[in-house]
């Protein structure tokens, strides 16, 4: 046993020799403690010798050491789930309009996982007769985990057990909501936006007569300019931070508030912030004037 501890520690001290000798030629001098690095990671990067991109990522390995599950996770309220009855058509309806690719699967509410679906799994069914499907046939395995869950311990089990996803649970047993690994990467790197991400140039985009999809970053004036509304913008400047005062928290997707006769729903939301809304026009509205 000794020998073992003793190769454990040469192996550790080898790491950290190895991580120091980099400190020091990067910042001419290794740190003592976590104060230290953090003070010459942002020096290094006041003095040009990193980027500003490379300097945050820095900072941001070290941010997850201090975080915890419940920090990150996107809360119980904001899931978007299956249920366990649903049909192929249902659960392609959620697909679409969400743009996830995993999904918790409940039975009777949100507190009783069955299991995790892939949208990918979906395909052989879609080529073939669709009243073959069933949810038994392509039910995962959930992974649960506590809130209190490291997050870095976290990021180290999503990269050796290969999943993406895992429902998180309070000291009593209860769902509190979910994390994935994007969750994690997004502390280090910053946003992570793909297709599906409304962070285009396009403020407003028409569905039908009366509804329009509206970016929630779309400021209030613009907005107003647009549509012929007199929406206030002296406490809040967007479209979104307009929807989530009329709430008074952060809504989730799906939800809805009537201001002043224009009916705000949320179409997508993270456990941050609002995305994008789809706004329901009075009939007696003004022509929006959109550039050309």
């Amino acid at each position: 046993m000794s020998d073992d501890n003793s190769h454990s520690s040469d192996t550790t001290t080898s790491k950290k020799g190895f991580f120091s000798l980099i400190l020091s030629q990067l910042f001419h001098g290794e740190p003592k403690n976590r104060d230290e690095l953090l003070e010459l990671i942002r020096d290094s990067g006041q003095n040009d010798l990193i980027d500003e991109d490379t300097r945050e990522m820095l900072e941001g390995v070290m941010d997850i050491a201090d975080q915890r599950v419940r920090d990150i996770m996107i809360p119980r309220s904001q899931m978007i789930t299956l249920k366990r009855n649903q049909t192929l058509d249902e659960c392609l309806d959620v697909i679409i309009e969400s743009a996830h690719s995993r999904f918790p699967v409940i039975s009777e509410d949100k507190d009783h996982i069955e299991g995790i679906l892939m949208a990918k799994d979906l395909l052989p069914f879609m080529r073939s007769d669709a009243e073959a499907f069933s949810m038994e046939k392509v039910l995962r395995q959930a992974v649960v985990v506590p809130e209190s869950k490291r997050v870095d311990r976290m990021l180290k089990e999503f990269r050796s057990q290969r999943y993406h996803m895992a429902i998180v649970i309070d000291e009593f047993g209860g769902v509190s909501g979910l994390v994935t690994i994007e969750d994690i990467l997004e502390l280090i790197v910053g946003e992570i936006e793909d297709e599906y991400d409304e962070e285009d140039d396009i403020e407003f985009r028409q569905l039908s007569r009366h509804t329009w999809t509206v970016r929630a970053l779309a400021s209030i004036e613009e907005f107003n300019d647009t549509f012929g509304t007199h929406f206030s913008d002296e406490e809040v400047d967007t479209i979104g931070g307009l929807v989530m005062q009329a709430f008074g928290h952060l809504p989730a997707r799906g939800e809805s508030v009537d201001i002043d006769g224009y009916q705000f729903k949320v179409a997508m939301a993270d456990s941050r912030r609002i995305i994008q809304v789809h706004v329901r026009m009075p009939d007696d509205s003004p022509v929006p004037k959109l550039e050309d």
